[in-house]
């Protein structure tokens, strides 16, 4: 499995780090444009799935305030990651409450299957939002259900129609 050093960055900006190239390339040659972030500060650390995006020439992963939050970083503060090939199917950790759903009503996986993995991520992310275990069974049910309807616009998907 492929695994980058760990190595020090800071936050540029509100929510980019910049990966050197001699990181990034490794895995972008290697056709994995998600990547498993590690990222630690003192006696921190948190993990996290990420996109690996080249901007303007520089490789670079967004760190948001959760993940900044999630270390107890400050502003301007430097600490430390490591990317790790991303295995996952969708590239971020499906809640088992969602795979249970979906496991259980072959039409809704049909059809969660021929989205575009973006959109699966989207709704993937839409129920780990709920912390509650029988809120994200509850809401992957609605999404199901809207998936079996048509409806497929995040701004529509999870309304109940019951």
């Amino acid at each position: 499995m492929l695994t980058s050093e760990k190595f020090e960055v800071t936050v540029e900006g509100y929510h980019s780090v910049y990966i050197p190239d001699i990181i990034a390339e490794p895995f972008a040659n290697a056709g994995h444009k998600r990547v498993l972030v590690k990222a630690s500060l003192r006696d921190k650390s948190h993990e996290f799935h990420g996109a690996l995006q080249k901007i303007k020439g520089q490789y670079q992963i967004m760190f948001g305030k959760n993940n900044q939050k999630a270390i107890d970083l400050e502003p301007y503060e430097s600490f430390y990651i490591q990317l790790v090939e991303d295995t996952s199917k969708y590239g971020v950790e499906m809640p088992e409450e969602f795979q249970a759903v979906l496991d259980s009503d072959p039409e809704a996986y049909e059809l969660f299957e021929a989205l575009t993995d973006g959109k699966k991520r989207g709704l993937i992310y839409t129920i780990l939002r709920y912390k509650n275990s029988q809120t994200r069974i509850d809401k992957a049910l609605i999404l199901t259900e809207n998936l079996k309807l048509g409806i497929t616009d995040m701004k529509e998907i999870m309304k109940d129609r019951r």
